[in-house]
């Protein structure tokens, strides 16, 4: 079985935890890794909202798959649109990590007035600007140790918890900032296996990796994003929970363009989709009506 990723420390870690979840369920499977530069990896300074939104870090690496070059492609759940391609679809959802963001330099409430917080998410800066209208704000783009290295040059820089985690790094003045001050980005924390529609017997050994819970949970962030249009680069994010009776509760977020405006809402209901869904025409409606 051949895997495509991109070529990034990251992905290659999430490509090889797969690969090691798929050898687990069979010894004698031979697993390879398909490394695809996407154009994410070949334009490190352009803001990714205006580069393209999620789909700047996939398109390449599903083509990998549609083409056969591959059979499966990993992804960080939340670089995926919330709609697959023709002749593509999610197999696996296998796991998820921290799903939180977190701030290095200082935190949150230690950062001075005026600070400067660097990050290439407007999610990130739609969500620091509701709690600290005073923040200014700079591009980040690059690898985790490139981000990591202009640490000084800002006050703090934003980075995912889940990285951290899974490149064992630790860095001086790590700190994680709570979901419910910080909401996600859809699908953050979890990995995402798409394989080919109709692969039969690839679709039956992914079945074995899927944690339905993770899965129900980031399939009801995705619906939300599909609400919202699916491959928006929106400032936006959701979160899904499941509650003590097991139905899925979502909270979402979402701002204006301008980051001036923002709104929250949350819905639970059996039907986690319906619940993402639901939220993300909540908080269009309420931030259309402020």
């Amino acid at each position: 079985m051949k895997i495509a990723t991109r070529g990034s420390e990251l992905a290659l870690w999430q490509a090889n935890r797969v690969r090691s979840l798929l050898t687990r369920q069979d010894p004698g499977r031979d697993v390879e890794l398909v490394v695809v530069q996407t154009a994410g990896d070949r334009d490190q300074r352009t803001p990714l909202h205006v580069l393209g939104g999620k789909g700047v870090f996939v398109k390449e690496v599903q083509a990998a798959v549609l083409d056969g070059r591959a059979d499966i492609a990993v992804h960080s759940a939340k670089d995926l649109p919330a709609v697959s391609p023709d002749g593509l679809a999610i197999g696996a959802i296998p796991e998820r990590g921290d799903p939180r963001d977190a701030l290095v330099g200082v935190a949150l409430e230690e950062l001075r007035p005026d600070a400067i917080v660097a990050t290439g998410s407007v999610r990130r800066r739609a969500l620091l600007t509701a709690l600290r209208p005073d923040l200014r704000f700079a591009e980040l783009r690059g690898n985790m140790a490139t981000r990591l290295s202009r640490v000084t040059e800002f006050d703090a820089i934003v980075v995912a918890m889940a990285a951290m985690d899974r490149l064992g790094l630790t860095p001086e003045g790590l700190h994680a900032i709570g979901v419910d001050d910080m909401i996600p980005q859809v699908g953050q924390g979890a990995l995402a296996v798409e394989c080919r529609v109709g692969d039969e017997a690839t679709i039956e050994a992914l079945a074995l990796l899927d944690d339905p819970a993770v899965s129900r949970l980031v399939h009801a962030e995705r619906s939300f994003l599909g609400e919202l249009g699916g491959d928006c680069s929106l400032p936006a994010g959701a979160h899904a929970t499941l509650t003590d009776s097991g139905a899925v509760q979502v909270e979402g977020f979402l701002a204006s363009a301008d980051l001036d405006r923002s709104t929250r809402a949350t819905l639970t209901d059996e039907d986690g989709r319906l619940a993402g869904a639901g939220v993300a025409r909540m908080v269009r409606s309420a931030l259309a009506e402020s």
